[in-house]
């Protein structure tokens, strides 16, 4: 299987991403330097996918990587700091679970 897009999982993530950052889809108008609005209402409803270009800049205005943007099926490799905290996370629940078990 080859890496695919969500588009729709991709648009509630680019919504979810502007609504913690306060950003309105007129503030991404106007940082992308586009004619209108439209191309990003279309974007956040997962009709279409912003061109590789906009991603990137979007991803300089959200300061997070394109990959944390897009919403696909592709496997994400964690980062060594990542892995440890999802290690620590799994052993804290792992460790609540037994003591409820008790």
């Amino acid at each position: 299987m080859y890496p695919t897009i969500n588009m729709k999982a991709t648009a509630f993530r680019l919504r979810q991403i502007m609504k913690q950052q306060k950003i309105t889809a007129k503030d991404i108008q106007k940082y992308l330097n586009l004619s209108c609005v439209q191309s990003v209402y279309h974007w956040l409803s997962g009709r279409n996918l912003p061109t590789i270009d906009n991603l990137y800049a979007l991803s300089g205005l959200f300061q997070m990587p394109m990959d944390d943007l897009v919403v696909g099926n592709r496997k994400r490799r964690m980062s060594v700091l990542e892995q440890a905290f999802y290690d620590r996370m799994f052993a804290y629940y792992e460790g609540f679970m037994e003591m409820g078990a008790a």
